[in-house]
Parts: structure tokens; sequence; C-alpha cells
């Protein structure tokens, strides 16, 4: 793995850090099982807190190393670099906070819900149809986390997290700061939001309705049999590209309209049954990937016009800012 920008004295910090977070932290740990995509190489150096005591360790190391740091939910937007992240990897999904909700979990308020970060959204989801809430049933069809859904805004058949989010709780990593955010403060837009890359989702409360649970449960399968006969499973992140004009124009059409469905690029591919997803193959390679998804932006600029805006984070490539919001520099 590359020094860290260079520097010589990384290898000096990650083993300052490496002994500081030895209870819960671990070195050249495999991100690519921690992603959809299921590529690329391992981090430095990866902390799996369990408390906010650990976090408070957690960030008074990264303030002395100044070591980038790179949280991992549910991995379904990262695309990790071949050679990997030369920094500590924040791993939530063991992550149990001070009111006792544990990994993955939640607790409801009358038709107010608060969330462990960690949670898988169609676990949620499921979950708050048996409880007869409605407002999340969208959900179910989103691989990824509580967490990284407010990160970016996750959504999908008419409804996102910004429609049901009242606000989160966060854990800032620069200063070791935990705090309740309201909603109107997270910035939060088309997928995506101001949150920064020291800003740890910890909880989130959203707001549902009470709801009758066999309509919600016939919702919630329309929404899983609508995606499984539309989208590819494997490994991919998802949509690639936010779409241009959304309700009006995907970006799906705009790949179709350039001829790039089926396109194959060294191990990654566009999707046959989706023109808006990019795969991986086993055993592939991240830079194919990443490759591809500049081949379909940069064609689809050069013949209609629009430029695509990517929601794939990529992380550990030389030439993009591991603090940098999602998506290819344009």
């Amino acid at each position: 793995m590359a020094p860290f920008h260079g520097d010589s004295s990384f290898g000096d910090r990650i083993d300052q850090a490496a002994r500081d977070l030895a209870p819960f932290a671990s070195r050249d740990v495999a991100l690519a099982p921690l992603t959809t995509y299921r590529l690329g190489g391992p981090a430095a150096l990866a902390a799996r807190p369990r408390s906010l005591d650990d976090l408070d360790a957690l960030a008074k190391t990264l303030s002395i190393t100044g070591l980038p740091v790179l949280v991992v939910g549910g991995g379904s937007n990262l695309l990790v670099a071949d050679d990997g992240f030369a920094g500590i990897a924040v791993v939530v999904a063991d992550l149990a906070l001070l009111d006792g909700t544990g990994p993955g979990q939640h607790h409801t308020d009358g038709t107010q819900v608060v969330a462990n970060a960690a949670a898988p959204l169609p676990r949620l989801a499921r979950r708050l149809v048996a409880e007869s809430l409605t407002g999340f049933e969208w959900a179910v069809g989103v691989p990824g986390s509580v967490g990284g859904a407010v990160r970016m805004n996750a959504g999908g058949h008419g409804s996102d997290m910004a429609a049901c989010l009242v606000e989160a709780r966060l854990f800032d990593l620069s200063t070791g700061r935990c705090a309740w955010v309201p909603v109107g403060r997270l910035g939060l837009r088309f997928r995506g939001s101001d949150l920064a890359a020291h800003q740890l989702v910890l909880e989130a409360r959203v707001a549902l309705a009470a709801g009758e649970r066999d309509r919600s449960q016939r919702e919630l399968d329309e929404v899983v049999r609508w995606r499984r006969e539309r989208q590819p499973g494997g490994q991919n992140a998802g949509s690639v590209f936010v779409n241009p004009i959304p309700g009006e124009l995907t970006a799906g059409e705009l790949i179709d309209r350039v001829g790039l469905r089926g396109h194959v690029f060294g191990t990654a591919s566009v999707s046959e049954k989706h023109a808006n997803f990019i795969q991986g193959s086993e055993g592939g390679r991240s830079a194919d990937v990443r490759a591809l998804i500049e081949l379909v932006r940069d064609r689809v600029a050069a013949e209609t016009g629009f430029v695509l805006r990517s929601e794939v984070r990529l992380v550990g490539f030389a030439d993009v800012p591991d603090d940098e919001s999602p998506g290819v520099p344009v």
C-alpha cells in the first residue's frame, strides 16, 4: 500500500494508531467483503468501535496522527481502489450506543422511530411494516444502512430519507463532540448531503405514520418485485449515476441512447438488465469499474450534452481525495 500522499511518516503514524486503538483495531483488513462491489484492497488499519468511549479514543488518535478516515456502513456506494485505503477505516457494524440500542436495532415512540446507524434498510423497513408503521416501505429495496442513507439521502419509489428524517445523532471524529442535529442543518439534497467524512451518523430519528399492516406489506412486496424484475444482482453498487432530470429523464435512458448497455471494459461491464448498473466480477479490478464509469460519463456528455453525476464514492484512488463528495470528478 502506497503511503498517504507519499508521506514518509505514514508508517510511523499507522504504528501509533494501531497501538492506541489495539483493543478494537486491526491492520491490513480486507475492505472488499464490506462493500457490495466486493472489490479493492485492504485498509491500513480498520477500527471496529463498540461504544462512545471507543469513538472518543478514535477521535483522539485521529487528532494526533492526522490519518485519513473512512466510515464503512453497508458499503453499498463504495468502490475501493485495488491498492486499498491508506488510513483508518471505521467499521460501524458493531457499534452500540449509550441508550442501549445495539447494532442494527431501533426503538419506537408512537410514530417516531430512532434507528441505529448500522441497521440495514431492508430489515428495518420490514420491521416497521410489522409494527403497522407506514412511510418507510421504499427502503426495502435499498441495500445500505441507516447511516449511509442519511449521508446520501437515499431514496426510491417516490420517497427518500429527507421525507421522513427528523434529526440525526452525529459524532464528529475531528472534535470528539456528539450531538443531535435537525434535518434542516444536514444539507440533504437529491442523493447527497453536507455531511463531511469525519461526521459519523450514530442514529436517525424518523417520523412515520400509523398504517395498515396488510396494505403496507403489499406496497413493500411490490417494491421488492419491481426491483427483482428490473435490476441485476451480483457485484454492483446499485444505480451508478444520478438521474439528470428526476421523474423525467433517467441516466439509464441516456446510457442506452449512446449504445453502452452491455459494454465491457476489462473485468467490468454495463449491465444488460439495467444500463445504470456497472457490474464488477469475481477476481476483478476496481480500476476497471472506475474506468468504465468514466467512459460512460464521457460518452454520454459528448453525445447528449448531459454530464452525469456518479453516486459511487471512490476510496483510495490517488487522484481523488478520500473526503471528497461521492462521484467521479468532472
